[in-house]
Formats: C-alpha cells, sequence, structure tokens
C-alpha cells in the first residue's frame, strides 16, 4: 500500500535539508532526516543544532511532538511516501560538475524504494540530472519504471541564510515532474509546507530555473567587480555610484562588489550550465567572461594589500596580516567556498603571518579544498590583538563586528565591503578594495 506524502524523508541535512525538514514538521507532516554524518544526527536528536540560524529550541520541539527524527538508516525509505535529497553538488578539481553525491543517494534510496513513492530533487544541477541520471539509478536500484511505478520531479532549492526574511513557508517553490502524473504528485506534497508553488512543465525547466537565477547574480556582481576596479582607476567609489543608481525606482536593481564568490550556489551554478552546453556544440562567452571576472577578483584584493603596506614601508611578507570574516556572505556560520579561504593562501604563500577573526566560525571545521586550516582558532577581539597585525583585510562584514573598534584599534585597513563607510577614520587608514 502506499505511503501518503505527508510522511516524508529528507536525505541530507544541510542549510538546505534541515530548514525544510523543520518547515514540513511544523505543517503536520511526519519526517525523517537522513544523513550519512553521524555527528549531525546525534546532535539533532537530542534537540541541538550545528547551523547558527536555526535554534535547537525549534528543532527540539519538532523532535518532543514526534514530528522530526534524524537517523542515518537508509532502511526507513519504506516507512514514507515522499523522499526529498537536498545533498552538495560541488565541482571537482577540473571545475566539472560532481554529481556523485546525487548518484550515491540515488542508489541508497532505490533497493528501499516502494511502489507509488515520489521522489524529488532540490539539490542544483544541469538540466537533465533528474530524468537522465537520478532516474536511471532509482530504476536499476528499484525495478520500478519512473513515471510508472515510483513519482519523479525536480523542486529547486532557494534558501537565503543569514537573511531574516527569507523563511521556507513563504518562499515561492518552482516544481518540475517527469510526467503530468508525478508533477501532480509533488505539488501535492509542497503543499503541504509552501504557501506558494510555480509549476512547470518538466524537470529541466526547473532545473534551468535555479541555474538562471544564480547566473543572473553572478553575471552583475562581475558587472560591479569589474566597474569597481575601472573606478577606482578614474578616482570614484563605485559604491557611492551604487547607492545614487538604486535610487532609480525602474531598470535598476542593486549589485555589490567583493573580494570573490562565496558559497555553494553563485560561483559553482553558472559551470554546470556551462559544462552541460557544450555537450550542445553551445559557448557561453558571457557566463564564462562573468566567471573570470569573479574569481580573478581575490588578485584585485592581494594587490590593494600590496598597495596598502608599501605606503607603511612594509612589504607583504614578513607582515601581519588578519582576514575579518570568514564566512562566505554576513550573518552566518557557512564558509563554503569562501573567498577568505583564498585571500588567506595567498597572504601566505607571498610570505604574510595570516590570522582571521570570525564570531560565527570560532574554529575552522575540515574542508575538502583547505584542509590544512582545519583546527586554526580565531583571533581574539580586542584592542592589543588586532592592533598587533600590520593590517587587518575585511572580507565579511558581520553586522555583529563593532567596526567603530576595529577603526580606533587597526593599523590600517583593506575594505572589500563598504564596512568602514562613515565612520571616525584616520586619514590614509582605509583602502577600498
Amino acid at each position: 500500500m502506499t505511503k501518503p506524502v505527508n510522511q516524508i524523508a529528507i536525505v541530507g541535512l544541510g542549510y538546505v535539508g534541515l530548514p525544510l525538514s523543520l518547515q514540513f514538521a511544523r505543517s503536520g507532516a511526519m519526517v525523517v532526516g537522513l544523513d550519512i554524518d553521524s555527528a549531525k544526527v546525534d546532535t539533532l536528536n537530542s534537540g541541538g543544532s550545528y547551523i547558527k540560524h536555526i535554534a535547537k529550541e525549534a528543532i527540539a520541539a519538532a523532535i518532543n511532538n514526534g514530528s522530526f527524527a534524524a537517523s542515518g538508516d537508509f532502511s526507513r525509505i519504506r516507512e514514507v511516501g515522499a523522499i526529498i535529497i537536498c545533498v552538495p553538488t560541488p565541482l571537482n578539481k577540473n571545475r566539472e560538475p560532481d554529481i556523485s553525491y546525487i548518484v550515491d543517494t540515488g542508489k541508497a534510496i532505490a533497493p528501499h524504494l516502494q511502489e507509488g513513492s515520489l521522489v524529488v530533487l532540490e539539490s542544483t544541477t544541469y538540466p537533465g540530472t533528474t530524468d537522465e541520471d537520478l532516474r536511471k539509478v532509482l530504476e536499476e536500484g528499484s525495478g520500478l519504471e519512473a513515471g510508472i511505478g515510483f513519482h519523479l520531479a525536480f523542486s529547486p532549492e532557494r534558501e537565503d541564510p543569514g537573511n531574516p526574511s527569507s523563511v521556507v513557508a513563504t518562499i515561492p517553490k518552482v516544481v518540475g515532474g517527469y510526467s503530468p502524473e508525478c508533477l501532480r504528485k509533488a505539488v501535492e506534497l509542497y503543499s503541504i509546507a509552501i504557501k506558494t508553488l510555480v509549476p512547470v512543465s518538466s524537470c529541466r525547466v526547473a532545473e534551468a530555473t535555479k541555474l538562471l537565477e544564480n547566473t543572473f547574480r553572478s553575471v552583475n556582481i562581475a558587472l560591479v567587480n569589474e566597474l569597481k576596479i575601472v573606478y577606482s582607476a578614474m578616482g570614484i567609489d563605485v559604491w557611492e555610484v551604487i547607492n545614487a543608481a538604486k535610487t532609480k525606482p525602474f531598470g535598476f536593481m542593486p549589485f555589490y562588489p567583493g573580494p570573490g564568490l562565496g558559497g555553494h550556489c553563485i560561483p559553482i551554478d553558472p559551470f554546470y550550465l556551462t559544462w552541460k552546453a557544450r555537450e550542445y556544440g553551445q559557448h557561453t562567452r558571457f557566463i564564462e567572461l562573468a566567471g573570470e571576472i569573479n574569481t580573478s577578483m581575490p588578485d584585485y584584493v592581494i594587490h590593494r594589500v600590496s598597495e596598502a603596506l608599501n605606503e607603511q614601508s612594509k612589504s607583504i611578507k614578513g607582515s601581519k596580516v588578519l582576514v575579518l570574516g570568514l564566512a562566505y556572505k554576513p550573518n552566518v556560520d557557512d564558509e563554503r567556498e569562501s573567498p577568505s579561504y583564498v585571500l588567506m593562501e595567498m597572504l601566505k604563500k607571498r610570505g604574510a603571518e595570516v590570522g582571521y577573526h570570525d564570531p560565527y566560525v570560532p574554529t575552522v571545521k575540515p574542508t575538502r579544498e583547505h584542509s590544512h586550516w582545519a583546527g586554526t582558532r580565531s583571533v581574539t577581539w580586542d584592542r592589543q590583538t588586532i592592533g598587533s597585525f600590520d593590517l587587518v583585510l575585511l572580507a565579511t562584514n558581520h553586522a555583529n563586528v563593532n567596526y567603530q573598534e576595529l577603526a580606533d584599534w587597526a593599523q590600517c585597513i583593506v575594505d572589500t565591503r563598504n564596512a568602514m563607510s562613515g565612520l571616525n577614520l584616520r586619514l590614509g587608514q582605509v583602502w577600498k578594495a
């Protein structure tokens, strides 16, 4: 007998899967969260949280009322009517898509997949992943046929960590099905927890929608990053220009420059599209140019660091440099793909003594790309410590950092986020980058 869609398994309890699990649980569904990380499972089942913006009280409430439980046992797929996959989709060392987490999850699900169940992929990926790659492993492992024996759909995640107005229930949800009946089933599922649904004609359209959203941001960030350099050469502050331009009530949307791109979406997703486009003989020159500009930003920042130190008759080699902000965006504890790591690597390679301060990342966690920084601790925030650095490189502008204290304590500041604007500063103390 087919289980109802309000009995749900969500695979991958990270920045997407965990808030989605809690939203379904709050909406009356019974949710089992599956993850291969036993530490996460244990933390959740004891009512704890490992993500800053998700309160442990919310997790404890869901655990205590029985609407949510975490597990590493994939055989529990047999208990549910719907499975949602929220696993990472990184790039490999050659900057090509790595969908191994999706494929491996499909293989783990397939032996337990029940007839009539719904499988939805939420991980950002290239068009065709759901109806080709995931479908194949599910069919082979289950003996069921997609669209007949089980339902299949794609619905891109739209998480915005650190944004208090970004609430899972109120963010419109795009949904595409492998067949009309698959779409109907997916709409039934998400209607439990999400207020506004946007059905589209196929999984591929839904996959392409997510790539458009993030490529749009990548391209526009590249534009202001390039203008930052151009306007700086002209003696014009790009931040002042953007603030003036955004007063236009039509035809303009503000984007802001930075030290490089970070997070699990913007630095990665456009490359999924460019890679897939080559299969069809298409060349995405515009997107690739934007990627080149954005990935070159750390070079520009280090150049500005060099200029600022040179003004003090110092070189990067032998100088003490503090990177302020390790997370990839303000007010979160997520440092995935953070440009701060790239900046730290470049400074260290040039002979600097490098430290960091981040109130949300007290200790560097193990990462695939920068494992040798694991265990490094955030320096203390006090006058003596901050003043001991030759230069502070402001990479991420967390709201809970006292920037006037930074101005009072630091010898020299390179500001990539315009965080020092409007403060009491010494002449020549702050360099924008």
